[in-house]
């Protein structure tokens, strides 16, 4: 392949933008795939080329990159997930979709990484070239969490790994002992949003982490600054993530405004933090 460049499948947020400037400090050459109405225009001035595609469109994301000479490439940031029912596949996504058993996240991003790779385009992992967004095990507020918290998070961190086996979602939402919303389709945004309108408002525990099997090379479970808004919104006072294998965005506002708000964040490496 030519030397140093780089492919990029870009979705939303601010992920696509973070690794291609990382990519470039490394002196590679970033090639991106952006998704209409997901991918942020944002990010055309820091790529050194990019091509909008429809979502579905997969033979013209695999000749893009084959014409500019990418065999290795990255998945940054996801795509809305009730728009995959919106997708118009092009003859190469149709004959794609039929192999699937179901489209869930993982299984689906495995197949594509597998039809990429058959056509001599390796998916790499998507935090390789940012690792300082790897969450570092502890505490990252001034307030720890209290009796109750400390139980609802074990109970979710449990229940969190046996829904991550069934590849439906990766956060959930419990207060009092019991699991009041799971991630579904529909987000992490909205079901902090609905688990804090169950849990009436006040002192929900939100627990968001990689399923057992995750293929760290995407997909990876994502906070920021905006989820503690969505959680401090919804009267959720405490978040748990996994250590090493959640990406943490906006850090330093995160932590700010989980603060400020009274709320408890923590990275764990193990159950209870062990």
């Amino acid at each position: 392949m030519p030397e140093g460049i780089i492919g990029l499948i870009a979705g939303k947020g601010q992920f696509p933008m973070l690794f291609a400037r990382a990519a470039r400090a490394a002196g590679l050459k970033v090639v991106a795939v952006a998704i209409q109405g997901e991918t942020l225009p944002e990010l055309e001035p820091e790529v050194d080329a990019i091509t909008w595609i429809k979502l579905g469109q997969l033979g013209k994301l695999i000749k893009t990159f084959q014409r500019a000479g990418v065999s290795r490439a990255a998945m940054c940031g996801g795509v809305s997930k009730p728009r995959m029912f919106d997708i118009k596949p092009d003859l190469k996504a149709m004959l794609y979709i039929k192999k699937l058993m179901h489209l869930a996240d993982d299984g689906i991003l495995r197949s594509l990484a597998k039809v990429l790779a058959d056509e001599g385009i390796e998916i790499m992992a998507s935090h390789e070239l940012v690792p300082e967004l790897l969450a570092a095990e502890g505490g990252y507020t001034r307030r720890g969490p209290d009796q109750a918290e400390q139980a609802d998070a074990e109970l979710g961190w449990r229940m969190a790994g046996e829904l991550g086996k069934l590849d439906i979602g990766q956060a959930l939402v419990v207060k009092g002992k019991a699991v009041v919303a799971v991630e579904a389709m529909e987000g992490t945004d909205e079901c902090i949003r609905r688990g804090g309108q169950l849990a009436g408002g006040k002192g929900a525990v939100v627990v968001k982490r990689c399923k057992p099997d995750q293929d760290l090379r995407f997909d990876l479970p994502s906070v920021g600054e905006g989820t503690v808004a969505v959680m401090q919104r919804a009267g959720a006072s405490c978040l748990v993530i996994e250590a090493g294998r959640t990406l943490v965005f906006d850090h330093e506002g995160m932590v700010k405004r989980a603060d400020e708000a009274g709320i408890c964040i923590m990275a764990w490496s193990g159950p209870g933090g062990r």
